[in-house]
């Protein structure tokens, strides 16, 4: 687990992406948010549960455990049902953003997102 901006509201950021992950959390720390980073939706999953950010974006195609799987758990666990999830992914039909809200997902943003569309999405869950 990465951890950048120790202040604001925290945000994890799922994406097996380096460079998704880095753009991202350069984005969300230049707006004061808190950034924790997970590469899978395992690492994921343990990072909400011990954590318990504010808000989670989750990439959906990851190495081992996917952005759906880790939404379910997190979605079944009292602990942590309440924390929104908005799943942001290269995959943009409309069955995708059908599966992501089916699996619990509080919203969908399709990759690629513009700095000001992140913002405005994540500010929606975490005002400022």
């Amino acid at each position: 687990m990465q951890e950048t901006a120790p202040h604001g509201p925290t945000i994890l950021i799922a994406e097996d992406s380096v460079e998704q992950r880095s753009l991202y959390a350069a984005i969300l720390t230049g707006a004061g948010y808190r950034v924790l980073e997970a590469g899978d939706g395992a690492e994921a999953v343990a990072i909400v549960q011990r954590e318990r950010p504010g808000l989670v974006l989750m990439d959906v195609t990851m190495p081992g455990t996917s952005g759906w799987n880790a939404v379910r758990v997190l979605k079944q666990d009292p602990a942590t049902i309440d924390i929104p999830i908005i799943v942001v992914t290269g995959l943009a039909a409309s069955w995708d953003r059908d599966a992501s809200i089916a699996a619990g997902a509080d919203d969908y943003l399709a990759k690629p997102v513009s700095p000001h569309r992140l913002l405005e999405e994540v500010r929606k869950f975490l005002p400022r």
